[in-house]
């Protein structure tokens, strides 16, 4: 008893110093993780965006810290999730590019979903006690034809509400152009099974935040820590902004509808973090991430200078502007800060999240993520210290005007390579100085370009491969 009243007092001490509060057994760290989908590395207007705002995400901002380098782990939706779902390359689960028909897998060489065997954050934290939740996009199997799929509570969730990309309670969502007429984007979403309700797209994120609320609050009266994934289908296309709006941002065309999309989701999310603010218990022990699951679409989203979109190699399809905002965990000096320097990616945000919350891994869990927790916190500019390695979706050798794209990327320290499947074509950037990747410095610099392409090659060729089935069809946008 006195152990435990000395630790209380001693914590309290150090949050009236203005310290990082050290998660403990007393009182574990509550986690909200959001991951936007196809947002653009400049379309906060935090980081830059002038065209829209987003007030909300840019007030956790202010009292946050914003990164600059920071990485997710494939230029498209699935294998990006799963990355920052297990802490590992998405290669290792033959998931490389977006989930589709089971035909469409096999002929790209990939599984129909996740492994459930696979390491997961939800289910370490689970088994430490945590109440875990998923509120949003999965795509990470179940999708299409795939409708035999694990469920998503067979992945370390308590609950699920997903959208028709998963398997569980779902929401699905309704259409309503400027004439009043009504659409669904999936007709035959009903195919993975009930229960499910039609909402209109444009609600559908308070949706998941209003079930998210509702599962937190329950957590908290029941007095436990509570890890939840809130997910949104925005900024996705198709682009669905509130009926209001609908008519004047088409007016504005692809980009103006995106950008009604944008704002439109800030502003749900605004009911979320006054959840969060509102109450001091929370305000004071929960740490939000936020974050894009890869780059925009072309002519919707903006990367900013930044060279690609979403399915490239290049930074305009794997780097994301990361917000991290946690009122007792951040330090005062450092909060509304922007770190422009630390260089890592969604795996290491597992093995960060687990040491955060005092959580020992399976000794049997698969990890390629490193722990940078101290970065996450700003009590530190490290790095990650191994390289962060890529390949590029196997149906986007051409894409967005890009033709011949390269196959494999890696980014190591201040220096970007990136090469076919053989090696050939390199492209040698370094990045600190050239984010736009206009200057390839691989015939001048041979050596860094030999030392670099062995190393990404070396780590392609150790991931696991799935026989590709002769024949392809046309690629549907995703």
């Amino acid at each position: 008893m006195k152990k435990i009243l000395y630790l209380v007092i001693i914590l309290g001490v150090l949050h009236l110093a203005g310290c990082s509060p050290i998660p403990n057994e007393i009182q574990k760290p509550n986690i909200i993780l959001i991951f936007i989908d196809d947002m653009g590395w400049a379309d906060f207007s935090s980081f830059g965006n002038t065209d829209a705002q987003t007030p909300n995400i840019d007030r956790l901002a202010s009292e946050g810290i914003s990164f600059e380098q920071f990485y997710v782990n494939s230029p498209i939706c699935s294998p990006s999730r799963v990355a920052i779902s297990t802490g590992t390359y998405p290669q290792r689960w033959h998931i490389t590019s977006y989930l589709a028909y089971r035909a469409r897998n096999s002929e790209r060489g990939m599984a129909n979903w996740l492994d459930p065997s696979a390491p997961m954050l939800a289910r370490s934290l689970n088994e430490a006690g945590y109440a875990t939740g998923h509120f949003g996009k999965w795509h990470m199997g179940g999708q299409r034809d795939v409708t035999e799929a694990p469920a998503i509570t067979e992945y370390g969730f308590d609950e699920s509400l997903t959208n028709f990309e998963g398997m569980g309670a779902k929401l699905l969502p309704l259409t309503t152009d400027e004439t009043g007429k009504e659409g669904r984007i999936w007709e035959d979403a009903e195919i993975l099974g009930e229960p499910f309700i039609w909402m209109q797209r444009s609600e559908i994120t308070t949706g998941f935040i209003d079930e998210a609320i509702q599962f937190m609050g329950k957590a908290d009266k029941d007095e436990k820590p509570f890890y939840v994934n809130i997910w949104p289908d925005d900024v996705h296309s198709p682009f669905w902004p509130p009926f209001e709006e609908y008519g004047l941002a088409k007016e504005a065309g692809k980009r103006g509808l995106y950008l009604a999309v944008l704002e439109a989701m800030d502003k749900q999310f605004g009911k979320l973090f006054d959840f969060i603010q509102s109450n001091d218990k929370l305000r004071e022990n929960t740490l939000i991430l936020i974050c894009s699951d890869n780059g925009p679409e072309m002519g919707a989203g903006s990367a900013g200078k930044l060279k690609g979109y979403k399915t490239h190699l290049y930074e305009g399809g794997i780097r994301s502007s990361l917000v991290v905002w946690g009122a007792g965990f951040i330090d005062e000096k450092v909060k509304g800060s922007r770190n422009k320097e630390s260089v890592f990616s969604a795996i290491d945000l597992m093995p960060s999240l687990l040491e955060f919350t005092g959580t020992k891994p399976s000794e049997k869990t698969i990890s390629d993520g490193e722990n940078v927790m101290e970065t996450v916190l700003g009590q530190s500019s490290m790095s990650r210290q191994a390289p962060i390695f890529y390949s590029r979706p196997p149906d986007r050798k051409s894409y967005y005007g890009f033709e011949n794209l390269p196959d494999l990327a890696v980014r190591d320290g201040e220096w970007k390579l990136l090469c076919d499947y053989d090696g050939g074509r390199p492209e040698l950037y370094n990045i600190v100085l050239d984010p736009e990747e206009q200057q390839n410095l691989a015939r001048q610099n041979v050596e860094k370009t030999n030392a670099l392409k062995e190393k990404v090659l070396t780590w392609y060729q150790s991931m696991p491969q799935l026989e590709v089935a002769p024949t392809a069809n046309k690629e549907e946008e995703n």
